[in-house]
């Protein structure tokens, strides 16, 4: 599952960054946005038994 795993973790990098932006930028709208898409990325990295913040090749970050 390394691949898919590796995945799974972008995404959620993604989205985490993605709130910090939107809350930064001050728009209600986006953040709501970015926060909806980081649970839904955890959501799957919890339902897949993928640790969200595992180091590249399965060590903690």
């Amino acid at each position: 599952m390394g691949g898919y795993a590796e995945a799974v973790r972008e995404r959620v990098r993604v989205a985490r960054a993605a709130v910090v932006a939107a809350r930064e930028a001050g728009d209600g709208y986006d953040v709501a946005v970015a926060e909806d898409e980081l649970e839904d990325a955890l959501r799957v990295a919890r339902n897949v038994g993928v640790d969200p913040d595992a180091a590249p090749g399965g060590g903690q970050a």
